[in-house]
């Protein structure tokens, strides 16, 4: 059975609290796993959430700040160390490429794993498997930072009381799906558009045409939220969103599942706060204050 959820490892900026860890976050979607923007802590999170190491097929860091990249040192040696039985690939801003080698080969180790870096330059598609494509957004942060949005292909969903009417059954619903058309019944008459699911990751950044743009229409938007609107300037001066900024895009961009994350540690409490802001802000989908090893489900297709 296939799984599209986001496990959330930590949910601590620039420094883990008590309560916090510093930034992880893996989405699986089907047999595949994502793991985006590993800090410190990251591989002892991965243990407790139930993730291992073979899960992993793609890391995605956003940017080179100690938060969001520290843990890539032990998750690399650990996919070495487990024997990772396919192929990692690793995409990360290329003006970090030598922060991404000091902490790829940080300690000595045995490489055991085919581990590819794809570097990313500029905005587009850093891959795409068929099951979805990966796209990529530059941010507006003190360092060079992108965020990352995955795309599934749109599908087609047959309509059993059109097939019925047309008398179309058994083995000839294949053949009209292979090839369009049988017996002068095209494929849009029996059948409708079944949108691709959307999900986006948004960190490190101030309000910008890229947070926008990886955001658009997405089923399930995580985004950073360091802070609240009381501390919008502070939000500015260090590159960051507030919870009331996070939410306005997410409302604007027709998000339908937020999760706000990404704490600073001035909050001992990211609960009421942060929720109470984005729905002030206008944001009424379902809505998620992320802490740590919480699993959120992609919302199912409308």
């Amino acid at each position: 059975m296939s799984v599209r959820e986001l496990v959330v490892l930590g949910t601590a900026s620039q420094v883990p609290t008590r309560h916090r860890n510093h930034n992880g976050y893996v989405l699986r979607w089907d047999g595949e796993g994502i793991l985006f923007d590993p800090g410190e802590g990251t591989q002892r999170q991965m243990l407790r959430a139930g993730v291992a190491a073979h899960d992993l097929n793609r890391i995605c860091v956003t940017h080179f700040h100690g938060d969001h990249s520290l843990g890539l040192a032990g998750v690399i040696q650990r996919i070495n160390l487990d024997r990772v039985p396919h192929p990692v690939t690793a995409h990360y801003p290329r003006s970090g490429q030598v922060f991404f080698d000091r902490l790829r080969y940080a300690t000595a180790y045995r490489e055991t794993v085919d581990l590819a870096e794809a570097p990313v330059e500029t905005d587009g598609v850093v891959a795409d498997t068929g099951a979805y494509t990966l796209h990529t957004a530059r941010l507006s942060h003190p360092v060079e930072s992108y965020g990352y949005r995955l795309v599934e292909p749109d599908g087609r969903r047959m309509l059993p009381e059109r097939l019925a009417a047309h008398g179309i059954t058994g083995p000839d619903v294949g053949r009209l799906q292979r090839d369009g058309v049988l017996g002068g019944v095209r494929l849009d008459d029996v059948s409708e558009t079944r949108r691709g699911q959307r999900f986006a990751f948004v960190m490190d950044t101030r309000l910008c045409d890229g947070v926008h743009a990886l955001a658009d229409g997405c089923d399930l938007l995580v985004i950073e939220s360091t802070f609240l609107d009381e501390d919008t300037a502070l939000a500015e001066e260090h590159g960051h969103l507030t919870a009331g900024q996070a939410a306005r895009v997410a409302a604007d961009c027709g998000v339908r599942h937020l999760v706000l994350t990404h704490f600073s540690q001035r909050y001992a409490d990211a609960g009421d706060g942060f929720e109470r802001q984005a729905r002030s802000a206008g944001f009424d989908g379902e809505l998620t204050v992320a802490h740590d090893l919480l699993r959120v489900p992609l919302p199912k297709r409308r």
